[in-house]
């Protein structure tokens, strides 16, 4: 019984934990961008900056045809890193190489917008805040930091679109021990601009977000409009099965 108790919390405790060992950094809210023309942003983005290093070995290109798109503009505009849009999203880059120039293998995004859901928010809003908050610090090997996951093994694959910032950090009280001071995140320094605006860029990210959201379940939207009908035949059958009931019964109250 004991063992029980102690395994109870210690399983009760891991999502804290595993928030706790990333920062508490706080997290936004990624705004809801569930349109076609936005999920097709996000996709040519995903492309772009993410396939470079990560793969998606859970979705096949062919699967972007629920975008809107055909396979024309699929082998036109997408398909880089295959021959054919049937098959998979998977990466060029070897794992090896990965981990030498990284220091760590970058993670498969099938899921991840799923894989990131936490007390603090759901994976959107994670995916959201991370790719917004990278910081330039020449300290780590690939020149870059992140505030939502400090030391963090990935450069910023978008400087280019948010130009170069570096964060900037005051002394403040530590609120569990007043004789101490903690670096405190007081802002943002524009060293260099990007091809983008700050809203441009926070708009873009979005639709990425928005995208990776979408490929963590791409039968999501079916799935919710089932789920309407289903409940909707449920209401009108128990209504039926009630005024049926009163019907059977009436004739002995």
């Amino acid at each position: 019984m004991n063992f029980t108790k102690k395994l109870i919390a210690v399983l009760a405790l891991v999502p804290g934990l595993a928030f706790a060992a990333e920062g508490t950094f706080p997290l936004d809210s990624a705004p809801e961008r569930s349109d076609m023309v936005s999920l097709q942003n996000g996709a040519k983005l995903f492309v772009n900056y993410c396939l470079n290093c990560h793969s998606a070995s859970s979705m096949r290109y062919n699967r972007l045809r629920d975008l809107g798109l055909t396979d024309e503009q699929i082998k036109t505009n997408l398909l880089f890193s295959a021959d054919k849009v049937g098959e998979m999203m998977t990466t060029a880059m070897r794992p090896a190489d990965a981990k030498a120039w990284f220091g760590a293998v970058p993670p498969d995004l099938s899921v991840i917008a799923r894989a990131k859901s936490s007390p603090a928010g759901s994976g959107a809003d994670y995916l959201y805040t991370y790719l917004r908050t990278f910081y330039k610090d020449d300290t780590r090997p690939t020149g870059w930091n992140n505030m939502v996951m400090p030391n963090v093994a990935m450069p910023h694959a978008m400087w280019q679109l948010q130009g170069v910032r570096t964060v900037k950090m005051v002394d403040a009280p530590d609120p569990h021990d007043a004789s101490k001071t903690i670096h405190k995140f007081a802002g943002w320094e524009q060293v260099a601009p990007g091809t983008m605006t700050q809203t441009e860029f926070d708009t873009a990210t979005a639709d990425l977000v928005a995208y990776l959201s979408w490929m963590a379940e791409p039968a999501q939207g079916t799935r919710k409009k089932l789920g309407a009908i289903v409940l909707i035949f449920l209401s009108l059958f128990a209504f039926l099965a009630w005024r049926l009931n009163a019907s059977y019964w009436k004739d002995l109250k």
